[in-house]
């Protein structure tokens, strides 16, 4: 399931591209003139996106490589795979994300969203930073808004941010613990550290020329909205799903993050939709962010937790 980019052609990697906005946000780049890459745990998955790619922009735009995201040693393969086709990378979309309604840990020991929400999008920059400092590329965090308002009926009362506590920075095993674990809460701060781990990655690659952002792309109807909707309003989830962003709409946010000229340059920014907004406090932490991440380098480094 290997392509080689044409000579000259700008490489992207996009996770998540199997369904819903990713799928969207893989084939517009493509349609921007961008060799793409995805990551898949199914590779089987990707077939009918190659096609569609193959029928509305040209064979040869796409290929896939195998990873389980969930999975500590599936981030370092899946990047040593794209490293080892693409020396340079000109866009990374982290858009791979998950809810769980279970509190459960994954292989490596930590919880669920975590993993997923977080440590594969940091792993994979983290492993890719050579290639995406050749590429003076664009990285682009598909979070939500939700790191700012945890409630998920937001009628009454005022928001409730995402909370982390920097005392339990230093042990990824300590952050969403099963003892009081609220769904989507976890789901949130999850989110939460992508983004405070992006500032402090903005700061660090900015002299190599690589841009880190994170935005929220609004509600779109995507299948994670169907663990997303509380239990009292799943009967409803037909009708709620009219009032929501196509994925088509929400992908528009992220790919104009990922190719804007106007955002040239633009780094360390959250942006809900195409508004730059403020986050919690805690995530502009400069101490904070600099213990979650050497806490997520450790994570990363050879002999770390199986």
């Amino acid at each position: 399931m290997t392509a080689q980019p044409a000579p000259g052609r700008r490489v992207a990697v996009v996770t998540g591209a199997t369904g819903g906005m990713g799928r969207v946000i893989a084939l517009e780049l493509a349609r921007s003139g961008m060799h793409v890459t995805t990551v898949a745990r199914d590779p089987r998955r990707a077939d009918s996106l190659r096609e569609q790619i193959g029928r509305e922009v040209g064979t040869g735009r796409l290929d896939v490589v195998p990873g389980d995201l969930s999975r500590r040693d599936g981030v370092i393969d899946a990047a040593a795979a794209v490293r080892a086709r693409h020396p340079a990378i000109h866009v990374l979309v982290n858009n791979a994300g998950a809810h769980f309604n279970e509190h459960r840990l994954s292989p490596d020991g930590v919880e669920r969203h975590i993993a997923v929400d977080y440590l594969a999008a940091y792993g994979l920059t983290l492993h890719l930073r050579e290639a995406l400092e050749r590429g003076r590329a664009r990285v682009v965090n598909v979070v939500s808004d939700a790191l700012r308002d945890t409630r998920q009926v937001k009628l009454l009362g005022r928001p409730r941010p995402a909370t982390v506590s920097t005392d339990d920075l230093d042990d990824l095993g300590r952050l969403n613990p099963a003892d009081g674990f609220v769904p989507f809460q976890a789901y949130a701060r999850a989110k939460l550290l992508t983004v405070m781990a992006g500032y402090d990655l903005a700061r660090t690659l900015q002299d190599h020329g690589v841009t880190v952002n994170s935005v929220h792309p609004g509600i779109a109807a995507t299948n994670i909205i169907d663990d997303l909707v509380p239990p009292a309003l799943r009967p409803f989830r037909g009708l709620i799903r009219r009032y929501m962003l196509t994925p088509e709409e929400g992908a528009s946010a992220a790919l104009r993050l990922a190719t804007d000229p106007a955002l040239a340059g633009v780094t360390s920014r959250y942006f809900l939709r195409d508004v730059e907004t403020r986050t919690p406090p805690v995530s502009y932490d400069v101490i904070a962010q600099r213990q979650l991440r050497a806490t997520s380098d450790r994570y990363f480094l050879p002999g770390g937790p199986r």
